[in-house]
């Protein structure tokens, strides 16, 4: 009967090595699940002898390795999308009965993203060279966070990687989706203002001054409607302070100082967003402000409720998945709510106290928070709510857009309209000057 080599962890993390007389692997791999081990590697006797040895450095015991990931000119970094691919692949692979190094060296190979291949590569050194793969991940922080590492070791730990990783891989779509029913909502009314902004500065610096000279011309010293000398001020104020044309540049297009204000304005609010006051200003706004306050606040509370519920039902101890809570909260307001309920559960109260007292949560949430504590089903009741609030968030974004597209139409009818009017009142009143011409001409021939 053949012989085959394996390299496993058992339910702490660590690993063991050893050998198994099995027809198959795959009867070695299921024979492997049965002793409560869960396989890294599962090669033949015979082509591991005939396989040269290959010297592999260990990460130091002392911590994990710092992480040698960093963004190349011209390689690009690895974006959600791609992550929430490579761990669904991953799952799958696991769950079908792969043994997770043989499983990373086949997504390694068919990976594109360079900066996510070479890092698969290095997991797969790192393991092979005694890690187990919850450290390995956390010798790269910028690509997994503490999230995905903290899931993968209570994974580990619990002997249900493949579960885990489902979940995982799960609670990313997830995430990805409702992120991109946001941006697909507003992709549409701001590309159309965007175009609109575009089209009206055409019309107001090149297009209305022409009809200025026109006029001037036209009326022979006669004065301008009101509505249109108003429109023509507009016209040149917007013409004078947003874009000069110098002579020594040859007439070419040049920012004016309206352009250059709000190129630094914008620098300015980004290094202000970057402050932890203006950090915590510009969340506490998103929570609050008028339209959009309450389609932010909706995505908070499903993400804090997602995170939450995924940690917890992986087996991840309550104080630890409260501190990822926070970390991965997206919002300072809610982070500062999520570090209260870390310390009020820390001396031993109830979840539902802080929440309530954050401000920020509904009734609702408190309401059902409560029973999942009382019932002992905190998970599966934080998911129900991460499941009612995506939801909501999708009827709000859809509103939103409805409500915005006729708002749209109106504001640029208006603005439009309003040029078009002041152009044509001149030429009306040059209309009726000529017409009153005429009636004295035929009046004095009489």
């Amino acid at each position: 009967m053949p012989k085959f080599n394996y390299v496993a962890m058992d339910s702490r993390g660590k690993e063991t090595k050893g050998s198994l007389d099995v027809g198959s692997q795959n009867e070695a791999i299921s024979r492997l699940k049965e002793m409560g081990y869960f396989p890294t590697k599962v090669v033949a006797a015979e082509k591991a002898a005939s396989q040269p040895k290959k010297t592999v450095k260990a990460p130091p015991k002392g911590g994990a390795k710092k992480s040698r990931n960093f963004t190349i000119p011209g390689m690009g970094g690895v974006k959600t999308k791609q992550l929430t691919t490579f761990t669904r692949q991953l799952a799958t692979l696991v769950d079908a009965g792969l043994p997770l190094l043989r499983g990373l060296r086949v997504l390694q190979k068919q990976e594109k993203n360079p900066l996510l291949k070479s890092t698969l590569g290095e997991l797969a050194l790192s393991i092979e060279g005694g890690s187990t793969f919850s450290e390995s991940l956390a010798q790269h922080p910028k690509i997994f966070n503490r999230l995905f590492v903290s899931m993968v070791k209570a994974g580990e730990l619990g002997g249900v990687l493949e579960v885990v990783l489902n979940r995982l891989a799960e609670f990313m779509e997830k995430a990805q989706k409702i992120k991109g029913k946001v941006i697909a909502a507003m992709f549409y009314p701001v590309a159309v203002m965007t175009v609109a902004v575009i089209i009206l500065a055409v019309l107001m610096i090149f297009v209305v001054p022409k009809f200025k000279q026109i006029f001037g011309d036209m009326m022979d010293g006669a004065q301008l409607p009101g509505f249109t000398a108003f429109v023509l001020d507009i016209s040149e104020a917007i013409k004078t302070y947003t874009i000069v044309f110098p002579e020594f540049a040859g007439g070419f297009p040049l920012p004016g100082p309206v352009l250059w204000g709000l190129v630094a304005a914008a620098i300015g609010f980004k290094f202000f967003a970057k402050t932890k006051f203006g950090t915590k200003i510009l969340d506490k706004l998103k929570l609050r402000m008028p339209v959009l306050g309450p389609v932010f606040t909706k995505v908070a509370i499903s993400r804090f409720a997602r995170t939450l519920g995924t940690l917890v039902s992986s087996g991840v101890p309550i104080l630890q998945a409260l501190t990822i809570v926070r970390e991965t909260s997206g919002n300072v307001i809610v982070g500062n709510a999520v570090s209260k309920i870390h310390e009020s559960v820390k001396e031993g109260e109830t979840i539902t106290q802080p929440l309530e007292a954050a401000n920020v949560f509904p009734p609702m949430v408190i309401s059902m928070v409560d029973v999942g504590e009382q019932t002992g089903a905190l998970p599966e009741m934080l998911m129900k709510i991460a499941d009612t609030f995506d939801d909501e968030v999708d009827n709000a974004v859809s509103a939103m857009t409805s409500l915005l597209e006729p708002i749209m139409i109106v504001f640029l009818a208006v603005i439009v309209g309003s040029i078009v009017i002041a152009l044509f009142l001149p030429l009306i009143k040059l209309i009726e000057g000529v017409g009153d011409v005429s009636k004295e001409g035929g009046s004095g021939g009489d």
